[in-house]
């Protein structure tokens, strides 16, 4: 910290008139020693989040979110920003040096640096108490998901597989209990929810996860909830904004958040009328098997499944001998290899924070350049973030020298008995493939600024590239080579291929509506400017209002929502997953509708306009270069199998869309 208020200190006491050079250059060439170690730093708050770190984080919070706020707080420092943003020089520059120039400057007014001095300095102490309640919230979840339920004899274990069996053996195992246990993290439930036949042990499971933070205890996060909107609220009238939602979305792709919620509403809908019709069918086969229950969200993904046999005659249980870990990773770097010329190699001598971590080289396969290194953390632990994540340790650059990329892959799967392979359901499948696509638009950057490099895009454009990498998954190129039967060796039969690609519309409508509410509930909250907020309260009347089906349970409920309330990343910004699904689908049909999803043109025209050029070029532009229109909502329609519905202005959204800069 000390170092780096030096180096600022140097560009606000130069004697030279501001220049690009001098003043945002600098200003972006400043900190390097301090990201270096506060990379360290988020690595082990994300990663090994133990109680002895937990009582560094607390105090550290709030320093960090004063340090962060010390260029904003310098009028000399914003000064000289803004008269570089504001010079005549600007036709001298290159395009790239014009954006970061154009970012740099709406960072600082963004952040309240054009405030008066009472303004920014409570924009200042806002900040620094909610960096405290972001710590407080996520180590409140932490603590939480530490939980676990313990089932005690074979009659628990119904339904389960073999593997499910032995995993929760060794969750059992690691914790010092007796017979087996079902950890608290998404993963663990999910699985758990679709096998167990014992409909109490399943609710209990689930009123396990889902409660999280919502215990009325010393880790009830739900006063931190209505002091982190309070606060939200009143940083955005201080910025003359309406709501914290309208601050947020301001610089995003879709600008309003009325259009969040246009777009949001759109899928709504026929997604409802599709829970519906398959609440119905479940209902039916649930009546049929057993007493007479009214099905609850702990029997929607168990009847699901039983649905999905006798429609599609298919189960998880076929599925899951076919997806191991290891083989779907390599999956993964033969697709980067062979549409981005990628090769990936396991690195030697490199340090990690865990066993359960491994690093491979990255390097351009034709020239055999090196590229970077992925960190690859496929295991949930006590003190992991309970999610994907993608964290780059180290971002691309040319600024001062050739810089390559660090970057680590994290899911939190359940790790299978010792000697067996870890085997995935489909959805987990899906979140490694997500997350490997973070890493590639990292390791495809080729910017010469690291604020303007791999994905520090437009905030509802950074998950873009993510959920189009989830497509290739179920091509037959990736199951016909990498799904391997775990004691066979052999390939996913074709039959079953079938069977999948029929089937993969079923259930849309289920994982649409447990993230909607999610999304539609955090933007209301976001939205309301009555304060203080009682977040339970809001929560239930918000899905009552939106009609939400009772049956689907919410993706996150508020009180463990650590997209939204463990930091500012996705306030009011979780529909960014439905943008970019509508940009993921309508861009996996450029392949499909080329020679198909190995199409080499369409990759190279892929990284050149979208991996690689990063924020160095606005969001719209990018995707027009790439796929030579603006992107529309029916791909994702027909993705879904959703019926077709009138689109409302999403297409064609460049005609209207008011400059990002």
């Amino acid at each position: 910290m000390a170092l780096n208020r030096q180096e600022l200190a140097a560009i606000t006491g130069s004697k030279e008139a501001p220049t690009f050079e001098n003043t945002v250059a600098a200003y972006e060439d400043s900190g390097r020693a301090f990201n270096r170690v506060h990379e360290v730093y988020s690595a082990w708050s994300s990663f090994m989040n133990t109680p002895g770190f937990q009582a560094v984080e607390r105090e550290l919070a709030p320093r960090l979110a004063a340090f962060w706020d010390e260029p904003t707080q310098d009028p000399a420092l914003f000064r000289r920003v803004k008269a570089v943003h504001d010079s005549a020089d600007k036709a001298k520059w290159t395009p790239e040096q014009r954006r970061l120039v154009e970012v740099t400057w709406q960072s600082f007014v963004r952040a309240g640096a054009g405030l008066d001095t009472a303004g920014r300095k409570r924009m200042a102490a806002l900040n620094q108490r909610l960096a405290t309640l972001y710590t407080s919230f996520s180590q409140n979840v932490l603590a939480d998901e530490d939980r676990c339920v313990v089932l005690e004899s074979e009659a628990d274990l119904a339904g389960l597989p073999e593997a499910m069996r032995k995993a929760a053996a060794t969750e059992a195992e690691s914790r010092g209990l007796k017979g087996w246990a079902v950890a608290n993290t998404r993963s663990a439930v999910a699985d758990f929810l679709t096998f167990a036949d014992r409909r109490d042990l399943r609710e209990k499971v689930w009123r396990d996860y889902d409660s999280r933070g919502d215990h009325g205890d010393a880790h009830d996060n739900n006063r931190i909830i209505t002091d982190i909107l309070a606060l939200r609220a009143e940083q955005a009238r201080l910025l003359g904004y309406a709501t914290h939602a309208h601050r947020q979305l301001a610089s995003s792709m879709v600008k309003t958040p009325e259009r969040a919620l246009q777009l949001m509403e759109e899928v709504w809908t026929p997604a409802v009328a599709r829970v519906r019709e398959d609440v119905a069918a479940m209902q039916a086969l649930a009546d049929r098997s057993g007493p007479k229950v009214k099905l609850a969200p702990w029997d929607y993904r168990y009847f699901a499944e039983k649905v999905r046999k006798a429609k599609y005659d298919l189960d998880e249980n076929e599925v899951k001998p076919y997806l191991q870990l290891e083989k779907l990773r390599e999956g993964m770097f033969w697709v980067a290899g062979e549409l981005f010329g990628f090769a990936f190699t396991p690195a030697t001598g490199v340090p990690v924070y865990h066993p359960d971590v491994s690093v491979f080289e990255v390097k351009d396969r034709a020239s055999g350049r090196h590229v970077g290194l992925l960190y690859f953390d496929p295991y949930a632990r006590p003190g992991k973030y309970n999610g994907g994540q993608t964290d780059p340790y180290r971002i691309q650059e040319r600024f001062r020298g050739e810089v390559t990329t660090l970057v680590a892959n994290s899911t939190p799967f359940a790790k299978p008995a010792s000697g067996e392979p870890a085997l995935l359901g489909w959805r987990d499948a899906q979140m490694l493939f997500h997350e490997f696509g973070h890493a590639l638009h990292a390791l495809s950057s080729d910017v010469s600024y690291p604020s303007l490099a791999g994905g520090r895009v437009v905030s509802d454009y950074g998950e873009f590239p993510s959920k189009l990498f989830e497509h290739w998954l179920a091509t037959p190129e990736v199951l016909g080579r990498f799904a391997l039967h775990h004691r066979t060796g052999k390939p996913m039969p074709a039959v079953l291929v079938a069977k999948l690609q029929r089937a993969a519309t079923f259930n849309q409508g289920f994982f649409m509506i447990d993230f909607l509410t999610s999304a539609r509930v955090e933007m209301a909250l976001h939205l309301e400017t009555r304060q203080p907020i009682d977040p339970d309260a809001f929560e239930r009347d918000a899905l009552r209002k939106m009609g939400a089906p009772e049956e689907v349970n919410m993706r996150f409920r508020m009180p463990h929502f650590g997209h939204v309330f463990s930091s500012d990343a996705y306030s009011a910004g979780y529909y960014r997953y439905l943008w970019a699904d509508m940009l993921a689908a309508d861009a996996f049909e450029a392949f499909t509708q080329g020679s198909g999803p190995m199409d080499p043109k369409v990759a190279a025209r892929l990284r050149a306009h979208v991996l690689s050029v990063g924020n160095t070029v606005d969001p719209f532009d990018s995707y027009r270069a790439f796929r030579g229109r603006d992107a529309n909502i029916g791909a994702l329609m027909r993705e879904r199998g959703f019926r077709s519905h009138p689109t409302s202005g999403l297409v064609g959204l460049g005609k209207e869309r008011p400059s990002t800069e």
